[in-house]
């Protein structure tokens, strides 16, 4: 039975393993979000102090292209609307992440204890000599 109780504690272990990357991804990805909104915010508040007669340019590789204001601005609140929404759906995972984990850490100690009292239990029936 304790052979038992080893395969479901080491499927456990990788299956907990694997939620610890997918959590640790996630929050990596989090990170860069709050970077690119950071950016993007900063860009448009910068769109504030402009009037009609300055000109706006978009780097495209090496090359500074110039581009309609309005085009501009409406790029940017498109890429903050995008990044907001994936912030969202992020901040879920993440939750969903955690829950799955703590669930898995519960269900790894459970099967730990499982095994330590089969370990006493086995050990106790042994006679002394």
């Amino acid at each position: 039975m304790s052979t038992a109780l080893e395969s479901q504690l080491q499927k456990a272990t990788k299956e907990y393993q694997r939620l610890e990357t997918d959590l640790s991804n996630a929050i990596e990805a989090r990170q860069r979000l709050d970077v690119q909104l950071t950016e993007n915010e900063q860009v448009q508040k910068e769109f504030l102090s402009l009037t009609s007669d300055n000109e706006v340019f978009k780097l495209i590789g090496p090359v500074l292209v110039k581009q309609d204001q309005g085009e501009a601005k409406s790029n940017v609140e498109k890429r903050l609307e995008y990044i907001r929404n994936e912030i969202s759906r992020l901040e879920v995972q993440l939750k969903d992440l955690n829950s799955k984990q703590e669930r898995k850490r519960l269900e790894l100690v459970n099967l730990q204890g499982q095994i330590e009292s089969n370990q006493h239990s086995t050990s106790g029936a042994i006679p002394a000599q």
